[in-house]
This record gives C-alpha cells, sequence and structure tokens, in this order.
C-alpha cells in the first residue's frame, strides 16, 4: 500500500484475553440519526483513549453497528458482506436472530474500571438509545468455558490475528473494520456434568485437563472440533479470531461467543456446520447441551470511519 496510512482498528478487536469484560446492547431511538452518528464516534474515541490510560489493567473494547442498522446511520456506503444473523435451525438446534442496533464491548483486568466506564458510555448516550440486554463476562480458570473446556485453542496468535479479523485492500472504504457475529450460549450444565468424563471429551474431540486435540482420525464426526475446523477448496483452514468469554449467574449462565472476522461467510460456514451437519447427519452433539439465545450481527467500523462524524 506505499505510504497509505492504514485507518486505526478499534483496539478491542484483535485485544489478548481479559479477566473481565461487559456487554453494552443498545437499539436507537426514532429519529436521532444525526446526533446518534457524533455520539458513536465519541464514544469509539474515548473507548480508546482509555486504552492508554488504564494500559495497567489491559483496557480495550469496541463499538459496532448492527446489520439492519446500517443504512439508516451511514447511508453513503455500506460494507460489502454485511448481512443479518443467519438464523437456522434443524431438530433441537436453534440458532435464532436477535439483532440491535448497536453493541459497544468493553475489557478489562479491573471490574471497578469497567463497571465505571460502562456507566459513563451509558451517560454518554444520553437518550438517543435504550440500553436493551448487558452482560458481565469473566474469564474462568485458565481461560475454560464453563464446560471445563479450555476455550479458543483455535484462535490465531500474534501478528495473525490481524490478517484474520481485519477487513483489508479487499474492501476500501472499509479497511481495518471487522464482521462481528454475537451469540449468548445458555449451558445446561447440571445435564452436561452428568455424562462421563470421555463421552464430554469425545463430544469436543480434546482432552479436558490438558486441552490435547484428538488426531484427525480419532475425531468423532460430531465433536465439536471436527464440526468448526472447516477448509476452503484449496485446503486452507477457514478462521475467525474468538473474543468470547463465560457470563452469567447462578441461574443462567453460559458462553458470550464473539467471532470477529474479517468476512462473516466463515462463521456462517462453522454455524451451518455445527447446526445442519454435514449432509450426512453429523451435526454438533455440543448442541445438545447448550442453547443459543440470541445472535446478531455487526460490523465494527475502523475508528477513523466513525470520527469523521464526530463533528457532525
Amino acid at each position: 500500500m506505499g505510504n497509505q496510512v492504514m485507518p486505526r482498528e478499534q483496539l478491542g478487536i484483535c485485544a489478548e484475553g481479559n479477566l473481565h469484560s461487559v456487554y453494552l446492547m443498545f437499539n436507537a431511538n426514532d429519529g436521532v440519526e444525526d446526533q446518534l452518528r457524533p455520539s458513536i464516534a465519541n464514544v469509539a474515541q474515548y473507548i480508546y483513549e482509555l486504552t492508554d490510560q488504564y494500559a495497567d489493567s489491559a483496557f480495550n473494547g469496541f463499538v459496532g453497528i448492527g446489520a439492519n442498522f446500517w443504512d439508516t446511520f451511514y447511508p453513503e456506503a455500506r460494507p460489502a458482506l454485511l448481512k443479518p444473523f443467519p438464523a437456522m435451525n434443524d431438530g433441537n438446534r436453534d440458532a435464532p436472530a436477535m439483532e440491535y442496533d448497536l453493541f459497544v464491548h468493553i475489557r478489562c483486568d479491573r471490574y471497578d474500571i469497567l463497571h465505571l466506564v460502562a456507566n459513563e458510555i451509558n451517560q454518554m448516550f444520553e437518550d438517543l438509545v435504550e440500553l436493551v440486554d448487558e452482560e458481565r463476562g469473566f474469564r474462568f480458570m485458565d481461560s475454560r468455558d464453563l464446560t471445563g473446556f479450555v476455550d479458543g485453542t483455535e484462535n490465531p496468535k500474534g501478528r495473525h490475528r490481524q490478517q484474520v479479523a481485519l477487513v483489508g485492500d479487499e474492501d476500501q472504504d472499509f479497511v481495518s473494520g471487522s464482521y462481528l457475529h454475537v451469540q449468548k450460549y445458555m449451558h445446561n450444565l447440571s445435564k452436561w456434568h452428568r455424562l462421563p468424563l470421555k463421552k464430554q471429551e469425545d463430544i469436543f474431540g480434546r482432552t479436558k485437563v490438558d486441552d490435547i486435540e484428538y488426531e484427525s482420525e480419532d475425531k468423532p464426526l460430531t465433536s465439536h472440533t471436527k464440526r468448526v475446523n472447516l477448509k476452503d477448496p484449496q485446503g486452507k483452514a477457514l478462521e475467525i479470531l474468538r473474543q468470547s468469554m463465560p457470563y452469567g449467574s447462578i441461574r443462567e449462565q453460559g458462553l458470550m461467543f464473539l467471532s470477529v472476522c474479517r468476512t462473516p461467510d466463515n462463521f456462517e460456514k462453522m454455524l451451518r456446520s455445527m447446526v445442519h451437519g454435514d449432509g450426512h447427519g453429523n451435526h454438533d452433539h455440543l448442541m445438545s447441551f447448550t442453547k443459543a439465545l440470541t445472535g446478531s450481527s455487526f460490523f465494527v467500523p475502523s475508528l477513523d470511519f466513525l470520527t469523521q462524524f464526530d463533528d457532525v
């Protein structure tokens, strides 16, 4: 790209893991687009600046714009592949769509800072939006899901995270942005914990304690890793960057699943493989123990894209 300056991505997209997180789902009030655009820019800039201020506790975050809301908001240009959440259903496996206009995700190693910042962000939006849902996530043990298995083992490492997660030259207006899919999964842990260890491991396709993936020939076709480790026709792995964390209380607990990627297609193919299977009846048996309550599609634009509207 020669001397061309890359737009600044929102730093939470590719950040490494944290101890705590807050997820805020908003819908815009009617007729507030002109006021809300600069407000979103201010929130995104604020999150960006706090990354330095709270660097000691690894603060980061981002703002995503809902797929169904994008055109209302930024009618001049639309990310090339942005589309609503790909809802699907097969048998007892359901991946419903529940779209929101705005999604704010913040993470930090200090819960008190997150609480403070979440309140400030809510106030920055004033009367322009309604807070529809809020969840708080946490690191569980050594980055495990509440099922007891390590989460995100397949995640790209180092600079490869940017290559997987961020839009490149293929969509010039949206370089350094990312396609985001969010699902709230509620686990049936009492049912899960009744399973013998070997059965749990077969469902994941990995050992539980030391997180060693089964050899390919030993993996059941219904295992989670088999269903989501997909390849393109050229044999190249279809990758996403997962930014998921456990959430919940005694009453309801599970996983806030976040996928960020330079294309929405990889996530959609993985979800299809989990729900519908491989065409031979082999779907993801993990879905017998967890239920998707929500499914939302967003685009997380570069900070520079958003801040062009900060003084409208």
